[in-house]
């Protein structure tokens, strides 16, 4: 990816290399997550393990046996499908939401109402509207590049007549571009917001792109 988006760069200049470095910043965010999201030739030849992924149910693991509600959200519906799969083989009971869901409040009900121990929930699909006060945990499988919209998913356990702590995981792969994007949002608000936008104004200097991409 690195390889690319300098080629990109060099033929079109920096502006016009936006789609080239999201679409790098994409693949990136998808090896993070698990290899098996990745169509590339080089990811299906991978082993289809991913440290993320363990650690989730390593923490599951921990969380059911405390007795925890769990919503876990991510962008990537794709991703969502996996820990669907590994839930089954598991035998936990669960919920699914995302955007080709058809009944949003039947889901809702059914989860604040009865006891499944996870609810999985797509960013498109879990963003507002949604009231879910049995849970007692969130999980941000893959962190959301948009801070306000991730806050506004960890609001769904935060809603009117919630009457008890609710504890936020965020997973980030240290070293990898998941790392070094959050710190960026620590540090250069703006920037980030521009690049993860595809806004050719406010375009991040060689350095930050070279920092962003570099192998770990």
């Amino acid at each position: 990816m690195d390889k690319q988006v300098r080629e990109a760069i060099a033929i079109r200049g920096l502006d016009q290399s936006q789609f080239a470095i999201l679409d790098a910043l994409l693949k990136l965010r998808q090896i993070c997550c698990h290899p098996s999201l990745l169509k590339l030739p080089e990811a299906q030849k991978a082993p289809k393990k991913s440290a993320k992924f363990e650690y989730l149910f390593d923490l599951l693991e921990t969380l059911f046996a405390e007795g925890r509600r769990v919503l876990l959200f991510s962008q990537f519906t794709t991703m969502l499908s996996l820990i669907e799969d590994e839930l089954k083989i598991r035998r936990v009971s669960y919920l699914k939401l995302t955007g080709n869901s058809k009944d949003r409040g039947g889901l809702v009900d059914d989860f604040q109402n009865g006891t499944q121990s996870i609810f999985l929930i797509s960013l498109k699909a879990g963003g507002t509207g949604l009231n879910l006060t049995a849970a007692d945990t969130v999980i941000h499988y893959d962190p959301w590049w948009n801070p306000a919209a991730e806050n506004q998913a960890t609001d769904r356990a935060y809603r009117i007549g919630q009457d008890k702590p609710v504890f936020v995981h965020k997973l980030i792969c240290a070293g990898t571009v998941e790392d070094r994007i959050n710190q960026l949002q620590q540090k250069k608000a703006h920037l980030a917001d521009s690049l993860l936008s595809g806004a050719a104004q406010g375009a991040p200097d060689a350095q930050s792109l070279k920092s962003l991409l570099a192998p770990l």
